[in-house]
Formats: structure tokens, sequence, C-alpha cells
């Protein structure tokens, strides 16, 4: 069983700033770093890293060939990313010093897929593989049609949340992985239980997987329901955590663990990541996560 993440690839300008800027504030940062990013690179470097087969479809300018070497480096396949003229997508984030971030997306290149590329991408995955999303490219809608229309079990991140990704057929989804904030602008429910429940009556036939911070993360759907508290450390920046808990949570899902397992697993590496700076660079690799819990003894 295969993955075929179909999302964004962006250089992320990362800068430290004691608050973040306001209306017609000019703000002074502390220093300023370039990472590799967008959801879908992270998240596709997730489920590499956590021991997924992993592809990884998409676009880039023609500044972006080191965001295609960055995935073969983290072993996901390739072959379904595209060069296209122009510059390749980029994010500028603001991290402030409780490690909080906010983030301005500039689409770049993710904006240029086609439905004739959409198609001839999908021809290469069948009934079983799972199609991973965000919404940090275009043409969702019809992404998620023709992996419908294959078979293939649709799992998404609908972040960031717009009018783009509500008008989608949503009923298609098999796989909600979401945090709060989306949460409630899906479903206008406040706390977590009650936007799961709301979440389950909208779309029966999906897994809801809702992730809050610190307060830990729930699972309802057919399997029943479950909770995971979070673990406990020192925040450094926040960027990757919920594309690393999206990563190890499918890959583990497909390893065969239980749901309890699966939210653990996933939320041990999003706590990894929170320790270090950047996007890609604060994903752990499997081994790192085992080591965590070895640790946690």
């Amino acid at each position: 069983m295969k993955v075929l993440n179909y999302g964004s690839l962006n250089y992320d300008y990362v800068y430290a700033v004691d608050h973040m800027v306001q209306a017609g504030e000019t703000l002074s940062s502390a220093s300023m770093e370039t990472h590799f990013g967008g959801k879908g690179l992270n998240q596709s470097i997730a489920l590499a890293r956590a021991g997924a087969q992993t592809c990884h479809a998409g676009m880039v300018g023609e500044d972006g060939r080191d965001l295609i070497a960055v995935c073969k480096e983290s072993g996901v396949n390739t072959d379904y990313i595209s060069l296209h003229e122009g510059r390749s997508g980029h994010a500028v984030i603001q991290i402030n010093s409780q490690g909080e971030n906010c983030i301005l997306l500039f689409r770049g290149a993710n904006g240029k897929n086609s439905e004739k590329k959409i198609k001839e991408v999908l021809s290469h995955f069948e009934r079983g593989d799972v199609l991973l999303m965000q919404n940090e490219v275009n043409l969702p809608e019809e992404i998620i049609r023709e992996a419908f229309e294959r078979g293939m079990k649709i799992a998404l991140n609908p972040s960031p949340m717009d009018e783009r990704i509500l008008g989608c057929s949503l009923d298609k989804v098999s796989l909600f992985l979401l945090n709060e904030v989306e949460g409630r602008q899906l479903t206008g429910q406040t706390g977590i239980e009650g936007m799961a429940e709301k979440l389950r009556e909208m779309y029966p036939r999906a897994e809801i997987v809702l992730t809050a911070g610190k307060r830990g993360c729930i699972y309802s759907g057919e399997k029943g329901s479950f909770s995971c508290a979070s673990f406990t450390v020192d925040a450094v920046d926040t960027t990757a955590a919920g594309d690393t808990f999206t990563g190890y949570y499918i890959a583990s899902m497909l390893q065969g663990k239980s749901v309890e397992e699966c939210l653990r697993t996933a939320s041990a590496a999003a706590a990894i990541a929170v320790t270090r700076k950047g996007a890609v660079s604060s994903i752990p690799q499997r081994e790192e996560v085992e080591a965590f819990f070895d640790f946690r003894l």
C-alpha cells in the first residue's frame, strides 16, 4: 500500500520576533533563516521518516530543485513532482518568544497544477492506496474526485481553511486530521469533543483526528473514541508540529498500529519537532521517536 501526498513544496523564510507584527507596525526581527517547508513537503518527509512508502506529487518553480533534492534525501519518491516556469511557493513565518508562529503564504508553482497532470499522476495509483491532501495547491476538488473514483482512501488536513476547501466534496474524505481552529471553522463548535461529534454527524463515514496542542488529541470513528495527552517539552518552534503529527499518524495507521498507538506515536513525534527550529529540520526520524519512549519509561 502506497501513500501519495499531493501537496505543496515551499521555501520558508523564518523571522524571530518578540511579538507578531501588528497592523501599521514596523518591527525588527532578531534573526532570519531560510528552511525547506510547505505543509505538503513537511508531511511527506514525516511519512517517510516514520517508515511509510511515500510518493509526493506537486509543482516547483525554476528555483525549486533543492526542494526535490530534500525529498529524495528523506526517501520520498519524487517522480510526480514537476517543474514550472516562475518561482516556487514560499512562506513568511514569524516566530515569537513563546515559540508560537504566524504564517503568510505565497502559492507560486503550487498553484499551477492542471487537470491533465492530476489524471496522469493518479493513474499510477489504485484501490487501497492512500491520498493525503492539504489546501496549499490548486484544484483540490479535482484531486479528491479523481482519487475517489480510483478507490483510494482520502486523508485530508484542511489547512489553510477557506471557502475553496469548503466547496470540495468532503463526503468523499475517509480521514480528517485537523486542529481545533480548523475544527471550529468546519463545525462552528467549541471544544474538541463537540467538534468531533459534529464532524461525525456531518461525515459519518469518516474517521476524525483532532489535535489541541498542549491539551492533547482525540480520535472519533468506527473504531470508537480515544484520547491521548500531550507530552511536556520546552517548545522552541511549533511550525511543523501538526505536519509531523499527520505524517506519523498515517504511517502508524498503515503499519497496523491501534488507534491509541497511532495517537501516542504521532504525539511523541510532534513533541520532538517543537523542540527544534525549522520545518523539515525539526521532523524526527523513527528511531528518535522510539528512543523518546524509552527515555520516558
